[in-house]
């Protein structure tokens, strides 16, 4: 084996690491989760639904090494207890991939104050509460990466989504402030900012009230929304973890306050 395909091998070898993934019952949490699991590390699968029990077995059934939470993110203290729990588990933590989120369509003058506050708090609090409590550990460490999920809509003026696109928008903000201030201890941050990506949050464009996916309405969602796109095909789950692997791992070392865009080119900021 030459030299560059052992340091190669070497990048991306989580083996010995402990990660935590939120918003690991489904979609690019799953993903996620499952990857860096393929990768060698030790994930817990956060979720506020028993879907973080399915994804920690799918990877203990491919001999990957996972534990679950029910977690809550818009609890400080939920947030806290989870990576208390991971430390616990695994001995350390060497990663978090804050993914929870949640989104609302409707027009600014119809968005109740409730509903905004349901937004923020998950989309940006429940990150906020990650990347404090994940600090803390990493911080006295010595090392440490933090993976932030944010989305094109914090380049793009998307109508009817302004909650979620003003979280995801601070998101990204939190993540540039953050690795100015973990930077010198050997911490990273680092936002992912994706494009569309069909997960069950997402799916609900072309759900039928029964829970069935309307494939007509599929296939016409997928074709309205590639339009934007400069690649010929829509980015799909495994596109953003391999973004955020490569932000969580040692290839990345040199990353920090930058925000990766697995759009398809539907967004190019400077």
């Amino acid at each position: 084996m030459s030299a560059a395909s052992t340091s190669l091998r070497a990048a991306y070898d989580l083996a010995g690491k402990a990660v935590i993934v939120t918003g690991a019952g489904g979609g690019i949490g799953r993903t996620t989760a499952e990857l860096f699991a393929a990768a060698g590390a030790a994930v817990l699968c956060a979720d506020i639904s028993d879907g973080a029990g399915e994804t920690a077995g799918l990877i203990s059934e491919t001999s990957g090494q996972a534990v679950a939470a029910r977690v809550n993110v818009t609890r400080q203290a939920e947030v806290e207890a989870m990576v208390g729990m991971a430390v616990e588990r695994f001995g350390r933590l060497d990663a978090i991939v804050n993914n929870a989120a949640t989104i609302s369509t409707q027009l600014t003058a119809d968005l109740e104050e409730a509903e905004l506050d349901r937004i923020l708090s998950v989309n940006l609090k429940g990150v906020f509460f990650g990347c404090k409590a994940a600090a803390r550990v990493m911080k006295a460490a010595g090392s440490g990466s933090i993976v932030n999920v944010a989305s094109s809509a914090i380049d793009l003026a998307l109508p009817q989504t302004v909650a979620y696109s003003m979280s995801k928008a601070a998101v990204a903000q939190l993540g540039k402030c953050l690795a100015a201030e973990l930077g010198p201890h050997g911490v990273r941050v680092n936002t992912v900012a994706p494009g569309f990506v069909i997960t069950p949050m997402t799916s609900r464009h072309f759900t039928k009230a029964d829970g069935s996916i309307d494939e007509a309405k599929k296939r016409q969602v997928i074709a309205e929304l590639s339009r934007g796109l400069v690649l010929p095909e829509p980015t799909e789950a495994e596109d953003v973890a391999h973004a955020i692997l490569f932000l969580a791992s040692e290839a990345g070392r040199q990353f920090t306050g930058q925000i990766l865009r697995p759009n398809g080119g539907i967004s190019m900021p400077w």
